[in-house]
């Protein structure tokens, strides 16, 4: 009970926060040269749900208050994102290419090791996905490899065990997903087709979340 009064305190907040944040992405999708139409409340709901468990983490001291700067933009990256994929099958090129450079950015609050190591990870990711990409294009599309940068920069700041179990989790899910789609498809595996990243972006964001409070 004691440890879930400030959990509560900084969760209620930010999960307020994060509806406004929904919108703001929503809006800005819509807006896009591709623009992107994702129906409410879906941004809204996705985006608070993620800022609200951060804030649940940090508030609950499972994870450092100086890593809440870095789950609540990857967080918000990841709802955008994500919901384009579903919808439209495509990723974003206008939100996952600035989000490297302002993930490193929000990295700062962790020291400089941390950003060194972000910008580490995030070309080994993005060499990886895009050495995956070359060697079976119909598996890996080229939209995901943009997001792949800010992922393995947050992702290896936590530490690199971290970016091998998200990439790991995110091919069991892509998996585990189509298998059931084509189950349920009668074996069309054209009707199937799964889009890999959202696995990718949500796998990122929850093993993230849970590293961030270990040390790398």
């Amino acid at each position: 009970m004691t440890a879930l009064l400030p959990a509560l305190i900084t969760a209620l907040p930010l999960a307020v926060a994060g509806l406004l944040a929904g919108v703001v992405a929503r809006r800005l999708l819509a807006r896009l040269r591709r623009g992107a139409q994702v129906p409410p409340p879906w941004c809204e709901l996705g985006v608070g749900t993620a800022w609200a468990a951060t804030g649940a983490a940090a508030g609950a001291a499972a994870v450092p208050a100086a890593w809440v700067p870095a789950l609540l933009g990857l967080g918000w990256l990841v709802v955008a994102a994500a919901a384009v994929d579903v919808l439209h099958r495509r990723l974003p090129d206008a939100l996952t290419l600035p989000a490297l450079p302002a993930a490193l950015v929000l990295l700062v609050p962790l020291g400089s090791a941390a950003v060194l190591r972000g910008a580490a990870g995030a070309a080994v990711a993005a060499a990886a996905y895009a050495a995956l990409h070359v060697a079976a294009p119909r598996a890996m599309g080229a939209g995901d490899v943009t997001p792949a940068g800010p992922l393995g920069a947050v992702l290896a700041a936590a530490g690199w065990p971290a970016l091998m179990l998200a990439a790991l989790a995110a091919a069991l899910l892509t998996g585990g997903i189509a298998l059931v789609a084509v189950l349920l498809s009668g074996l069309d595996k054209r009707r199937a087709a799964v889009p890999h990243g959202p696995s990718m972006l949500g796998a990122g964001w929850l093993v993230t979340l849970m590293a961030a409070g270990a040390p790398p």
